[in-house]
Parts: C-alpha cells; sequence; structure tokens
C-alpha cells in the first residue's frame, strides 16, 4: 500500500542512433531486451525511439535521486555499446515525425489507429510525477484545485523549443503537439469523485477508449493506486529539474490536502485564465509571466515561483524534500534545458554552422546531460 504523500517518477526519452544523432529506426530490440533485463520498470512506448523508465514510490526524494541516476547512467551505458544514445527533451531537435516508425504491439497498433495522424505526429516525451493522495482525500478535488500552479510546473520543465529540425519560437512546443491528441490538455473541472466515474464509466463502456489509460489529461487520477498524476512537465534533460519539479509538484498536492478552502471556488474563468497562463509557460518558459485573476495583472514567472516556494515551505519541511525544491530556484537562475538549447544553437549558427549540424551539437549537449558525462554543467 502506497504511503501518503509518497513519490514516483517515470521519465519518456528519446533513442538515437548515435552516429547520426537522430532518432534510431533500427537496432533497439536487442537494447530493448538489455534495458529489461537490467530494470523491471522499463517499457516502451507508441513510436519506435522512445523509451519509458519508472520508479517504484518513495517517500524519500533522495532516494529517487539514486535510482533515476542509476538508470540514466546504466541504461545510458547499455545504449552506447550498441551505437545508440539516451535524450531526455520534450522534442527531439532533429528528427522529423514522418521518419519515426511506431512500435510493432497488438494494443499501441490499436491506439495508433485510432488517433492516425495525430498519433504518428505525437513524437514527444515528457515526465510523469505521481503523488500518492491519502484515504479520504478527493483526488478529482486536488485535480480541480492545483490547476492554477500548473503553467509554473510546465515553465520550470521546458525542454522542447525545437521541432522538426526546426526553431519554433517557443520554449515548450511539445504541449503544443500533444494538444493534438483527445482528452489531452487540462482536464475539466469535475464536480466531484462521482461526476469523474460518470465521465470515465460512459467513455468506456461506449467503446471510445478501452481503459483509464487512455485518458492523457495534463493532471489525472492514476490509472491504478491512489495517486494524483502530473503529466504537464517536459522530459527534464536535468536530473536536479526533475527532481525540483517532483518536490514542489509533492509539496503542493500535499498544501491543497491540508487546505481544503484553497481555490475552491475556480470557475471557468479560473481556468481558462490557466489555459493562458499555460501557453504563456509554452511561449516564453521562466522568462514569461501569468496573468493573477486576483490583481488582474501579468506577473513575472520568478516572482510566482517564490511566492510558491513560500506558501509551501512548511510541507517541504514535514516531506524531507526542502532541498529538492530549492532547485527550482536554481532553475530560474541558470535557465532551463530549452534556455541552454537555443544558447548552443546560436553559439553554433555564429561559428559557421549549417543549422542541422548546429542542432546535432545541441543534441550532443543534450545526451551527454541526460546519462550525467557532461564534464561541466550549464
Amino acid at each position: 500500500m502506497r504511503a501518503e504523500f509518497d513519490v514516483c517518477l517515470e521519465e519518456e526519452v528519446f533513442i538515437n542512433d548515435a552516429a547520426k544523432r537522430d532518432a534510431a529506426r533500427a537496432r533497439t530490440r536487442d537494447f530493448l531486451a538489455a534495458c529489461r533485463t537490467a530494470s523491471p520498470l522499463v517499457r516502451t512506448e507508441l513510436m519506435e525511439p522512445q523509451l519509458v523508465w519508472a520508479i517504484a514510490p518513495v517517500a524519500d526524494l533522495a532516494e529517487a535521486r539514486r535510482a533515476l541516476a542509476d538508470l540514466r547512467g546504466n541504461l545510458g551505458a547499455l545504449a552506447s555499446a550498441r551505437g545508440l544514445a539516451l535524450m531526455a527533451s520534450g522534442t527531439h531537435p532533429l528528427a522529423l515525425w514522418s521518419r519515426v516508425r511506431p512500435r510493432d504491439q497488438a494494443a499501441g497498433g490499436r491506439v495508433l489507429r485510432d488517433l492516425q495522424m495525430v498519433g504518428s505526429r505525437t513524437v514527444v516525451c515528457g515526465l510523469s510525477v505521481g503523488v500518492g493522495v491519502p484515504d479520504g482525500v478527493s483526488r478529482i478535488d486536488l485535480m480541480n484545485r492545483v490547476q492554477p500552479y500548473l503553467p509554473l510546473l510546465l515553465a520550470l520543465s521546458t525542454s522542447s523549443p525545437f521541432w522538426q529540425a526546426q526553431r519554433t519560437g517557443l520554449l515548450g512546443y511539445r504541449l503544443a503537439a500533444a494538444r493534438e491528441l483527445p482528452r489531452s490538455g487540462l482536464p475539466p473541472l469535475f464536480s466531484d469523485e462521482d461526476d469523474y466515474a460518470r465521465y470515465l464509466d460512459t467513455v468506456v463502456a461506449a467503446g471510445a477508449i478501452d481503459s483509464p489509460r487512455h485518458v492523457w489529461w495534463v493532471v489525472c487520477p492514476a490509472p491504478t493506486g491512489p495517486g494524483l498524476d502530473l503529466r504537464i512537465a517536459d522530459s527534464c534533460t536535468r536530473l536536479d529539474d526533475a527532481l525540483a519539479i517532483a518536490a514542489l509538484y509533492r509539496c503542493l498536492i500535499r498544501h491543497l490536502a491540508r487546505n481544503p478552502a484553497l481555490h475552491r471556488d475556480l470557475t471557468g474563468a479560473s481556468q481558462a485564465i490557466a489555459a493562458e497562463n499555460c501557453w504563456r509557460a509554452q511561449r516564453y518558459g521562466i522568462h514569461g509571466s501569468f496573468v493573477c485573476e486576483a490583481t488582474r495583472t501579468a506577473r513575472p514567472v520568478a516572482t510566482v515561483l517564490a511566492e510558491t516556494l513560500a506558501l509551501v515551505a512548511e510541507d517541504a519541511r514535514a516531506l524531507g524534500c526542502a532541498a529538492e525544491l530549492d532547485l527550482a530556484r536554481w532553475i530560474v537562475a541558470r535557465g532551463t534545458s530549452a534556455d541552454r538549447q537555443l544558447a548552443l544553437f546560436t553559439e553554433a549558427q555564429g561559428r559557421g554552422l549549417p543549422p542541422r549540424e548546429a542542432l546535432a551539437e545541441v543534441v550532443d549537449w543534450l545526451t551527454a546531460e541526460t546519462v550525467g558525462t557532461n564534464p561541466t554543467r550549464h
């Protein structure tokens, strides 16, 4: 049985052809078999050049750090031995979705037949954070009331400034691509657990979806167990960033559970403002501002982060994750993965490299940072 407010993380990563720096289109079968032998919590995604790993629920984020660092390093070494490389980012700087093949799986095939081109285009990777919700606390109530904080979590995670080998002008393009999927984006403001169950039972009974696993909202009750899953974050290149986002989300869930009146009065307008702020997070990352419903002003992300960290400071102490929570300040101080990718791309072009070669250097940094082989961290 999961403990209250325990946390689990699941990271999606790209599998690259190490020499070409592009998404792998062959030679993955042996690698995936080796990965499954190395860890039972490794699984494949719908598309061939993607891999997912997870850690079991933990109460201590220091334990999560050790487990994820081992997975990144060990599976990265297995990939390297086979001419492959692993890369954590929301989108792939070089891959073209039209050249990415689906994985040959019966269940995945049914999903892709339903989604058609929309499914084939969703070549993106995210970070999922699940937090255990205590008995007697409604996950649907928490799902509603956490929505104003989701843009901040997205802004801190941005790692997807490129798409189809082009600069998008956004810091977090992944969510724009993922929004093509049905049952994506912000969830509706359900009235209670029964209201949510009525929705889920109806769409499953009607054959619209096979299971709750095909509900892809950016925050959603876990398909099994008592967790509430965050899915808005890009896959984090830096492990520190993943831990910071996990700590902040975990503390927010505890804070909302302890303060049932906070954001109790959310309306359709409130959700529309949260959606607007999600867009601003996609576009500007940590450099933008968020619309505040209470003051009717736009407030810098750094200010919103500082106030949110102060709000959950007691929760961080109670959960023993103050050190991981403080890493969120470091993201704002030195920039997100998207910021670093853009800086590397601009610098490479300044040296006269053509766009594709400049993007290859971005991929090299993403790979080294993901598996922990960067000699210097930026």
